[in-house]
Parts: C-alpha cells; sequence; structure tokens
C-alpha cells in the first residue's frame, strides 16, 4: 500500500492529507477519518445478500498501515463508525482495536451510531460526543450552518468527477474551505456524492498512488 500525502495548514495548523482517506494532525498527533460503517457488509448478509468479508479486512488492514505509518496518539472517527449497530463485523472490529490499547479512541456520533451503553464499553472508547472541540477545530460528523468555528465533518462521501474524452472518472476526495475540511468516506464500500459539496472549495482528489488539488 502506498502512502501519499498533502500538507495543508488550517487554522495555522498543519494538516496532513493522504490518498488513503485519513488526515493527520501533526501538533495533536491524531489520526483524523470519518465513516468507517463497520457492520455494513455483515448487515447485507443478514439481509440475503451475499458480501465477501474482506471489504472490512481491507479497511482495518488499511488503518493498521496509517498507524504504524504516523504513530499516532489519538484516533478521531468523524461519525459513522457503525453501520447498523452490533454484529459481527464489530466484534471484529473490536478485536482488530484491542491490538492499540494505548491509542486514545475519540467517536464523534454520526447518524448510523445507535450505541448502547453495552456496546459503547465493548468498543473501548475513550470519548463520545456529538460534537468535539480542539484549539478551536470543531470536529462534527455534519456541517453545521450556525456554528461559527471551523469545522472537519463526515457524512457526505465527497466524489469529484474527472471528465476525459474517453470516459468521466469518479474519484474520492477532500474539500476545504474558509470553515470546513470535509473528509472522505473511509471505508471504500461507500458511494460518492459529487453534487452536495460544500460551496468555494479546494478539492483534494486521490488515487491508490497520488494525492493532489483541484
Amino acid at each position: 500500500m502506498n502512502i501519499a500525502t498533502k500538507n495543508i495548514k488550517i487554522q495555522s495548523e498543519i494538516f496532513t492529507l493522504t490518498n488513503q482517506r485519513a488526515a493527520f494532525w501533526k501538533k495533536e498527533k491524531a489520526l483524523i477519518l470519518s465513516d468507517l460503517h463497520i457492520g455494513k457488509t455483515a448487515h447485507f448478509r443478514k439481509n440475503g445478500i451475499a458480501l465477501a468479508n474482506h471489504i472490512m479486512k481491507s479497511d482495518l488492514e488499511r488503518l493498521s498501515v496509517l498507524i504504524e505509518y504516523f504513530q499516532p496518539e489519538k484516533f478521531i472517527v468523524v461519525g459513522d463508525l457503525l453501520h447498523a449497530g452490533d454484529n459481527s463485523d464489530v466484534d471484529e472490529f473490536c478485536s482488530w482495536r484491542n491490538q492499540y490499547p494505548d491509542l486514545q479512541f475519540y467517536l464523534i456520533e454520526g447518524n448510523h451510531d445507535k450505541i448502547s451503553k453495552k456496546l459503547e464499553s465493548k468498543l473501548c472508547l475513550n470519548f463520545k460526543a456529538e460534537i468535539l472541540e480542539i484549539d478551536n477545530i470543531i470536529f462534527v460528523h455534519d456541517f453545521k450552518k450556525d456554528q461559527l468555528k471551523f469545522q472537519v465533518t463526515g457524512h457526505i462521501h465527497p466524489g469529484f468527477v474527472i471528465n476525459s474524452s474517453v470516459k468521466n472518472i469518479k474519484l474520492p476526495c477532500f474539500v476545504v474551505t474558509e470553515n470546513q475540511l470535509l473528509l472522505p468516506a473511509f471505508s471504500e464500500f461507500t458511494g460518492l456524492d459529487t453534487k452536495n459539496l460544500p460551496k468555494k472549495g479546494r478539492f483534494y482528489i486521490f488515487t491508490d498512488s497520488e494525492i493532489y488539488e483541484i
């Protein structure tokens, strides 16, 4: 797996965007991502749709490589850690999580995160809330129009269409505006929204081998 990076400045802080669907905040030693949708494949299988479990395994392997690369102290998930409550995929995620007992695990609750007290304990969360604020930067799953501080968000699963004479290519991306960093969905088992994106944004498009600004 190749990790390509692009440093950007947010509120005088250095954030490193990657082509592996996550960002790293250097000062806070925080690995930041959104929309893992753990349990989505198990949910589909439960409802009679045969999907291989390697989709989630691939996401977790990619996450392990990022942890090895950045050596973070914090792991911040900006919503939709889960997809459909507790199931066998969640058990596998918890086993993966237990490999990193010293990693502080922060969950900003998304619309899919229906978490009971029992499940919260199982996930070994260090923090769970609808909003997290660190140094005047707000972490929230979906953008809040009435919030004046800079927001790091997810939820949209942003994508960008590159037009060519041969065919149009749709790629995942980060979007950065004056008051928002919109993260791509970390799970590869998600669609891409190319329409409901922030206005006047800079797009950081990525492939398996590179990341670049449009």
